[in-house]
Formats: C-alpha cells, structure tokens, sequence
C-alpha cells in the first residue's frame, strides 16, 4: 500500500495553492467590477466580504498565498542545488509550514 511521504504533499499542496490563489483572482475581478460600478455593487461587494463565508475564503486565499510564497522560496533553494537531503527536505518542509501559518496569523492579527 502507498504511504504519502512528506515530501510529496507538500509538493501536492504547492500545486493546489497555486491553483486557489489563480481561482481567487476572479474574486478579485468581481471586486474590482464592484467598485466600479459604483455604490449598490460596492454594498453587494462588502456583504459578501465582510460576511462568515467571505471572511473564511479571504483567509484561506492568504493562507495559501503565504504557502505558496514558502514554499517556492523553498523550491528555489533546491534548484541552488542546497538542501536536498532528505532530513533537510523534511526539517525545511516543517519550517515552511511554520512561517505559513506564523505570516497568515500576523496578517490578519495586524
């Protein structure tokens, strides 16, 4: 039986963030679309944003642009050719995940 290795879903993970942070920017343009189509679409705009549902797509859309950021900078380190062993794959995988979740926790707290 295969056994995901660690490795290979954060590699997974980097793919599917790139996919939602591509998907979100059609929430972008319909945000954009909003402002300028003056007061009534700005009001639609801001219930959707400001309600439970938008509030949980905007954090995730910065959780996954935060992984997606860390873990490119992790990829680019590799293409150097610097960490690919695989006790440092996992160490910086781990340290990844931890400035992920430390970036998106310090964004929306400030």
């Amino acid at each position: 039986m295969y056994k995901p290795q660690w490795t290979s879903v954060l590699s997974i993970l980097h793919r599917a963030s790139g996919v939602i942070i591509a998907l979100s920017a059609l929430l972008l343009a319909g945000w954009l679309g909003a402002l300028a189509g003056g007061a009534p679409g700005y009001q639609i705009a801001h219930g959707f944003f400001t309600s439970w549902f938008g509030q949980l797509l905007l954090f995730l859309w910065t959780l996954c642009t935060f992984y997606h950021l860390c873990n490119g900078i992790r990829h680019l380190i590799w293409d150097a050719g610097v960490g690919l062993e695989l006790s440092t794959a996992y160490l910086s995988g781990k340290i990844v995940l931890g400035a992920t979740l430390g970036l998106t926790i310090l964004a929306w707290w400030v």
